[in-house]
């Protein structure tokens, strides 16, 4: 039997939830070592997290990692074969690491993280100045899937992965809860995503309290 995957990052960070989701997918035991970014045993030239260890090879940055898994574990199954449909999966990809990820994590999420579990209290500043902007790309992320289904209007890809994992964090504070719950469409496709079999086998514990 092949090694487990070797993940190295925090055991709750949006970036390693998508590795572990796309080794769910290709049938591929993995397991997380806790690496806090910026410590002094990150192997990642950057100090980011995750670095992974898979078939001798030490990989970083999540894009690589999520393609090598699929191209070589799970015949390409998570990305398109049409190079239209494929051109979109990474134009989504693109979005979400670029625009998504830094207004979610930085205005929303992370503030909240430290006041829940380092007991510092709420930036509410910082959310104060985020949720316009929050809310507008919510309402945004509603309105491409009614317009032509956006990312959804194909099978479950690479798109959907790095996407749902980084609104995840958005939905599991009492704001960006209320936001995803108010965009009918948007709440729906994440509720598809809940029941798939790979994300409910790498659930947090935070998901489960």
């Amino acid at each position: 039997m092949a090694e487990p995957v070797r993940i190295f990052g925090p055991v709750i960070s949006t970036y390693v939830r998508v590795v572990e989701i796309v080794a769910e997918e290709a049938g591929l035991a993995h397991e997380v070592v806790p690496t806090p970014a910026q410590s002094p045993n990150n192997r990642h030239p950057f100090g980011k997290v995750p670095v992974v260890e898979i078939d001798g090879l030490e990989l970083y940055e999540t894009v690589s990692i999520a393609h090598y898994l699929d191209n070589a574990h799970n015949d390409g199954a998570l990305q398109p074969c049409d190079p239209v449909a494929r051109a979109v999966m990474d134009r989504w990809i693109a979005v979400a690491n670029s625009y998504l990820f830094p207004l979610f994590e930085h205005g929303l999420v992370m503030p909240w993280i430290m006041h829940r579990f380092a007991r510092i209290s709420l930036d509410e500043e910082r959310i104060a100045k985020s949720l316009p902007g929050i809310a507008k790309t919510l309402d945004f992320l509603d309105l491409e899937i009614a317009r032509d289904g956006a990312w959804t209007a194909g099978d479950f890809d690479l798109g959907d992965v790095f996407l749902y994992t980084i609104l995840l964090g958005v939905r599991l504070t009492p704001l960006g809860g209320a936001g995803i719950a108010q965009c009918e469409r948007l709440s729906a496709w994440m509720a598809i995503c809940d029941a798939r079999a790979s994300i409910r086998a790498t659930r947090w514990e935070t998901e489960l309290s």
